[in-house]
């Protein structure tokens, strides 16, 4: 198996995460931003500028953006679903810029209200705009290894969206295994599909279980940056009951027992997961925030 020295994750509990819980207070989601700021993590997802009606957790993201710790080195994102919440997001001062698009057309008109055909068509003008003001934009393929509404998508579809994108000018690809239907042979279909020289992402979601293991896979074939929500929060509306994100500090625990190095306090990120636990105010399905790292021992039993 390949594997490299060092692999980069993105925070995306303050975005998909959040956005997927009941609405959660300003205060708090600014606190979780500035706790995981102080984790080490180097990339942050920290809003989306999405309609408010259509989304009300992420109402008040440039409330939010304005008032989180800026911490030097960390590099945060904002998610936009369209030209119009490119703007905002460019407004508010962002240089990383997420846009997302599905690979299937019923997810793509379920998520933001048209074709995947309608929203790829508009990256050109979103790169224009961020490029005009000094931010980047990465192209999210959402559905990437699999649709809830049509099964199966095939991997030469997500190929043709890269390609798009790439030919838009966006500067980086990412992948969604939206809710969860991923598989390592499924992973490994999709990159033999994919030809870009784009700095390429995963996001997979835990919802069966196969999370970390399509994560080694992607490893295996090279890549090496990933997102994660600290505690597992966050998932789909399209797979209701589901779990969703792959917890960040089970990512982690992971890696740095496999001297793969992340830059991230596993500690300190385990008391971010409690605190996540805290504001969403239920129990998370992270077993490493409840059952701590491999090398928190029990105490004997008395003889």
């Amino acid at each position: 198996m390949h594997q490299p020295e060092q692999v980069s994750i993105r925070e995306v509990a303050p975005r998909d995460g959040l956005q997927n819980e009941p609405p959660v207070p300003t205060e708090d989601k600014i606190r979780l931003v500035d706790a995981l700021s102080r984790t080490g993590l180097a990339r942050i997802e920290a809003v989306s500028f999405v309609h408010p009606e259509a989304v009300p957790q992420m109402a008040d993201a440039a409330e939010v953006w304005a008032a989180v710790e800026k911490h030097p080195g960390i590099h945060y994102s904002a998610l936009a679903p369209n030209l119009k919440g490119v703007q905002r997001a460019v407004d508010a001062g962002f240089s990383a810029i997420e846009v997302v698009v599905s690979a299937s057309d019923t997810h793509n008109r379920a998520n933001v209200g048209r074709t995947a055909a309608e929203s790829i068509a508009e990256f050109g003008d979103i790169v224009a705009l961020a490029h005009e003001n000094l931010a980047s934009v990465e192209a999210i393929i959402a559905t990437s290894f699999g649709c809830p509404f049509e099964g199966d998508v095939e991997p030469v579809r997500v190929a043709r969206i890269v390609d798009a994108a790439a030919e838009a000018g966006v500067d980086r690809i990412a992948f969604g295994d939206t809710t969860g239907m991923g598989t390592p042979r499924r992973v490994n279909d999709l990159l033999d599909a994919v030809e870009t020289d784009l700095p390429m992402l995963m996001h997979f979601h835990d919802t069966r279980g196969t999370a970390l293991a399509n994560l080694l896979t992607a490893m295996d074939r090279g890549i090496v940056e990933f997102d994660a929500s600290v505690g597992g929060i966050g998932g789909c509306p399209y797979a209701p009951g589901a779990s969703g994100n792959v917890a960040t500090e089970v990512v982690v625990h992971m890696l740095h027992d496999m001297g793969v190095e992340t830059g991230i306090d596993l500690d300190a990120l385990i008391d971010v997961a409690a605190l996540a636990e805290q504001i969403v105010g239920r129990e998370l399905e992270s077993g490493v925030l409840r059952a701590g790292p491999r090398t928190r021992l029990t105490q004997k039993p008395s003889t």
